[in-house]
């Protein structure tokens, strides 16, 4: 590595050490820096050892180990009243931050859950779908009601349990929307009938409708 790029690794490296002021290993400075920098293991370790012999970091060994820290001169000396006053803003600050992730994890979570979901768009479709496999299955069903002439038990057996079959998923498809749209409302800014004017969703109630018992 050229010289230039030495000075430029241990300025980088004295600069965050004296900013941070607490105690890091090669390994550490190296894996905090790295991403941000592109500084090799090998050039870190070159540029804190360089640095603590010339005396702008000090240096610790423990066991196999090597601590590195700032040059505790370089700081004005710190009162009790002000240690204390750090200190409780320090724990302010971690409860701030700790509720930040807490609302992060949350949101996160709907997040995932509005991502598995059907769009809005997709959502329409389903329900016109469903709708109209609704319609003619019970077109369908009257016919065979009314000529019961020409159905043997089987057929009507058959045709009962598809009907079963419908009721169950226009239940099933009927709560997944409506779980959808309660996790749409939760952040959308107008009502629910403001939100199903908007999208040209219609409801069972609005086409007065209900979902047959099974």
């Amino acid at each position: 590595m050229s010289k230039s790029k030495d000075a430029g690794a241990a300025s980088i490296i004295l600069n965050y050490l004296n900013v941070k002021n607490r105690p890091y290993s090669a390994q550490d400075v190296f894996g905090n820096l790295q991403k941000q920098h592109g500084l090799g293991k090998t050039a870190v370790v070159k540029a804190m050892e360089l640095l603590a012999q010339q005396g702008k970091i000090r240096e610790k060994v423990y066991g196999k180990q090597k601590i590195y820290f700032a040059d505790q001169s370089q700081f004005t000396d710190v009162s009790d009243t002000e240690l204390k006053s750090m200190d409780g803003k320090i724990s302010e600050l971690n409860s701030q931050i700790q509720g930040v992730q807490q609302d992060c994890r949350q949101l996160d979570a709907e997040l995932r859950g509005l991502n598995s979901s059907m769009t809005t768009k997709e959502l329409i479709s389903e329900i016109e779908e469903l709708k109209k496999e609704c319609v003619e299955s019970k077109q369908r069903l009257e016919r065979i009601k009314n000529a019961t002439n020409h159905v043997t038990p089987e057929e009507k057996e058959k045709v009962y349990k598809e009907r079963s079959q419908f009721v169950r998923e226009w239940k099933k498809r009927k709560r997944l929307t409506n779980d959808i749209m309660d996790a749409v409302l939760e952040g959308y800014p107008k009502s629910k009938k403001q939100f199903l004017e908007e999208v040209g969703i219609e409801t069972d109630e609005d086409c007065k409708v209900t979902v047959p018992n099974v």
